[in-house]
C-alpha cells in the first residue's frame, strides 16, 4: 500500500512542488491541493486546503511558497497542525522526531532543488520518538485550546 502525502503551494512555490512530486514518483499516493496555474494567488488559501487534508487523511503534507515563512505561519494557525519550516536535513529529521511535525514548509526562493529533495526525504523517513517529547506536544496543543 502506498503512503499518502499532500502537496500545496502558492504561485512562487509551484516549480519546486512539481519537482518534488516527480521525485517521489510512484512510491506515494500524491494529492496536490493546488494551485494548478502560476497566476498570483493567496498562500493562506492553499495552506488551509492542505492542512484540512492532512488532518482528514492522517498523512504528512508539504507546503511551498517563496520563502516558506508565509506557509508556515498560515499552517500553524490550524489546530492539530505542527508545520516546520526547514532549511536543512537535520531540522527536518528533528521536526518529526521531537515535534511530531505533520507539515513540512519549504521556500523555493531560499533553497535549491537538490537540498529540497534531501530535506523532504529526511522529513518523510523520520518518525516521532514519543516519550518525553509527547508531553511537550500535549503542552503545545493545550496552549492552542486555552487561547
Amino acid at each position: 500500500m502506498k503512503k499518502k502525502i499532500v502537496f500545496g503551494s502558492d504561485h512562487a512555490g509551484m516549480n519546486l512542488k512539481e519537482t518534488l512530486m516527480d521525485h517521489l514518483g510512484h512510491g506515494y499516493d500524491i494529492m496536490d491541493v493546488g494551485p494548478s496555474e502560476k497566476t498570483s494567488c493567496d498562500y493562506p488559501v492553499y495552506a488551509k486546503k492542505l492542512c484540512t487534508k492532512v488532518l482528514e487523511l492522517g498523512c504528512p503534507g508539504i507546503l511551498i511558497c517563496g520563502s516558506g515563512i508565509g506557509m508556515s505561519i498560515a499552517a500553524n494557525r490550524i489546530p492539530g497542525i505542527r508545520a516546520a519550516l526547514c532549511s536543512n536535513e537535520y531540522m527536518a529529521r528533528m521536526s518529526r522526531m521531537h515535534n511530531n511535525a505533520n507539515v513540512l514548509c519549504l521556500g523555493e526562493r531560499i533553497i535549491g532543488v537538490d537540498l529540497a529533495r534531501s530535506i523532504m526525504d529526511a522529513f518523510l523517513c523520520s518518525s516521532f520518538e514519543g516519550g518525553r517529547h509527547l508531553q511537550r506536544i500535549e503542552l503545545m496543543e493545550n496552549m492552542v485550546q486555552s487561547c
